[in-house]
């Protein structure tokens, strides 16, 4: 329960005269006066309307900036997967037709290697070639061709090797060696898609309108 201090609607002073009369609450208005104060509660009302509908705006602006967000997000890492799912189906599909042309022209890769050795190995008495079995009993003649026609008049040995990886081979010259490893290069290359991929992250590209990050 509460209490409310008395006061008095009117005062006066030691002489007995007025000295404070309270207002009087107003109990009768003009259709002037009735007009005006209902102009003023629409006013106050539609201020308030528009502020409750600013309010909710901003708040509707903020959820969505925030799924925007969340969106963008979520597109980034889709397209990051994408990206590295492509690559690996590109990189298995050219393990796939590396290993076909190997097994159709095995000797190849022997040929290349000779040809891009040419000066190095041109003035060397011999060249040693080291390959696995499959590999090294078909070399022999193939290489005397190739050889001959890279200019190089040594001698050209064959050895098996059994250590060696399927299709793989090795060059020596004396001065200096070279050779070739199947395995080992898809090995290479798979590392660095990888690392290229991991490095990219998720800002391989732009997601927004524009090209702008």
């Amino acid at each position: 329960m509460t209490h409310q201090k008395f006061a008095f609607d009117t005062e006066f002073d030691a002489a007995g005269e007025i000295a404070y009369v309270a207002p009087r609450p107003k109990r009768s208005f003009t259709p002037e006066e009735v007009e005006e104060i209902r102009a003023q509660a629409r006013a106050e009302g539609e201020r308030a309307a528009l502020n409750s509908i600013n309010a909710q705006q901003m708040a509707a602006l903020n959820e969505i900036a925030r799924a925007c967000g969340h969106a963008l997000s979520t597109l980034a890492n889709v397209a990051h997967q994408h990206r590295v799912g492509a690559a690996e189906l590109a990189l298995a599909c050219g393990k796939a037709i590396a290993g076909a042309a190997l097994e159709r022209f095995p000797e190849a890769p022997v040929h290349a290697a000779i040809e891009a050795l040419a000066r190095e190995i041109e003035a060397a008495p011999r060249l040693i070639v080291a390959a696995a079995p499959h590999l090294a009993e078909h070399l022999q003649g193939q290489l005397d061709e190739a050889a001959a026609r890279a200019g190089f008049t040594g001698s050209i040995q064959v050895r098996t090797d059994i250590t060696m990886g399927h299709f793989a081979f090795t060059l020596d010259f004396g001065d200096g060696a070279g050779g070739f490893d199947p395995a080992a290069a898809a090995q290479r290359v798979t590392e660095a898609l990888q690392a290229a991929l991991a490095a990219e992250g998720l800002h391989g590209e732009a997601l927004t309108p524009g090209g702008e990050g």
